[in-house]
């Protein structure tokens, strides 16, 4: 009989966000209910692009959407590897504005034994006000 507690979900969400040096970057976190995940990228003066707004930098956007899917990857069917990026498309849809915090959620469209399509909708004050969206297609791991 083992004294191992099982690995919980979140456990698991968290591990998989700190072994990416972006998402440490960022500052990117996840929650989750049920399988239902949420990232949330809290605001941070050096993820400024435009200061004269002042906006979130379209990079850090376009790698927070990226790593939303991934995340979101992870919690459905965890893998041995990391999925790998196929292509994204990313709309900029308004500027996210510093100051805010901005929240993401992922829907897994379409995932196959190797291929996966996911879109991402990120939002800072109203979900149905989006700053950005990604469609993305990412190469799931092969069991080997």
């Amino acid at each position: 009989m083992s004294d191992e507690t099982p690995i919980t979900a979140q456990a698991r969400l968290d591990a998989t966000l700190a072994r990416i040096p972006y998402v440490r970057f960022l500052g990117m976190r996840a929650e989750l209910a049920g399988d239902e995940m949420t990232a949330i990228l809290p605001f941070s003066p050096h993820l400024i692009g435009n200061t004269s707004i002042p906006a979130l930098h379209g990079g850090v956007i376009g790698a927070f959407l990226e790593m939303t899917a991934l995340a979101q990857l992870a919690v459905r069917a965890p893998q041995r590897r990391q999925p790998k990026t196929i292509d994204v498309t990313i709309e900029y849809l308004r500027p996210a504005r510093g100051g805010l915090v901005t929240y993401a959620r992922a829907d897994l469209r379409k995932v196959g034994r190797r291929i996966a399509n996911v879109h991402v909708e990120a939002w800072q004050e109203a979900r149905a006000s989006p700053v950005a969206a990604l469609r993305g297609h990412f190469m799931l791991s092969s069991e080997d």
